[in-house]
């Protein structure tokens, strides 16, 4: 018989009993760090907030309790609620297809094969590192600036320069276009994808004479689903909490006429500037129900276009 096996028999009950409490106990030691920011950062906040969002709080005076006043607000007494949503859904249900196609786009060409691939990902990363940053943004306004590359570009060919930062649909596509720009993270997620595909599914094609659009469609696609689905999740998740871009090209304002008045940033100006932290918690609280509701409508429809290779798999 096994020494140790032994010995744990002959241990009495009470020692043992004993002894594996202290290892527990070392255990939830050791975790202790993760427990306390968990509670402290996550779970106490977003309790807080649930509390708040049926309150009228200002930051300065105690909480009252108003029940559901503000969730009924937001769709029947605040326009600007309603057009913030609305800029919202635009921006994500255009940016985010956009970004995904040019993300799988540009990682097809760096999987075709290249000595510099290495240099191309670090090149086309970078964007998604410095994305989210303060000084992109200001150098996003600086481009589509009146007298910008952009208006610039588009006089050199006789075309009339675009009033970015005075058209609302102008100035929300400027917006769709930094979310495009900042591709990286999921590029390289699909050329992770795209290099796990056997190659000899490609050559078993080339061999029955498939071209190349009938093996993205018969092979890529489909091989390719589970990692589309993954970032489809995660981009759509992100679009929804695009913070920084619209407040500094913006300004702060949202505009203009609110063209850029994303949810996030309406949420702040509720929370911050006005000082409705009790609506502002009720915002949170509706965008966490939407985006729960958009990501269960991705997962379940997912079955029918998804395609796993374990068995079983749909």
């Amino acid at each position: 018989m096994n020494t140790r096996l032994k010995e744990n028999i002959d241990v009495p009950p009470q020692k043992n009993l004993n002894l594996r409490l202290k290892e527990n106990l070392w255990g939830y030691f050791f975790i202790s760090p993760f427990i306390i920011g968990f509670l402290a950062f996550t779970i106490i906040p977003m309790s807080s907030s649930l509390y708040f969002s049926f309150t009228q709080y200002n930051l300065f005076a105690p909480p009252e309790w108003i029940g559901f006043e503000n969730f009924t607000k937001m769709f029947t007494d605040d326009a600007r609620y309603i057009q913030s949503l609305t800029i919202t859904f635009i921006y994500v249900f255009g940016g985010v297809p956009l970004r995904l196609v040019f993300a799988l786009l540009i990682a097809m060409l760096l999987n075709a094969g290249s000595r510099a691939v290495g240099l191309y990902r670090t090149m086309y990363y970078l964007p998604s590192l410095i994305g989210g940053s303060v000084a992109v943004g200001i150098m996003w306004r600086n481009i589509f600036g009146d007298d910008g590359i952009v208006n610039l570009g588009l006089r050199f060919f006789g075309l009339d320069g675009i009033a970015w930062f005075g058209n609302p649909t102008a100035a929300l596509w400027m917006l769709i276009f930094l979310s495009v720009w900042q591709f990286g993270s999921s590029m390289l997620i699909f050329l992770a994808g795209l290099k796990s595909i056997p190659i000899s599914y490609y050559e078993a094609a080339s061999v029955d004479g498939a071209s190349f659009l009938q093996k993205f469609r018969s092979i890529t696609l489909p091989m390719l689903s589970p990692v589309i689905l993954f970032n489809l999740i995660m981009q759509t998740i992100a679009a929804f909490m695009t913070f920084v871009p619209a407040y500094i090209i913006s300004k702060g304002t949202g505009g203009p006429l609110d063209g850029t008045l994303l949810y996030s940033l309406y949420l702040f100006k509720q929370g911050f500037e006005y000082f409705n932290m009790g609506y502002a918690s009720a915002m949170a609280w509706v965008m966490l129900v939407i985006i729960g509701i958009l990501t269960g409508l991705i997962f379940y429809t997912s079955k029918y276009w998804v395609h796993y290779e374990s068995e079983g798999g749909k």
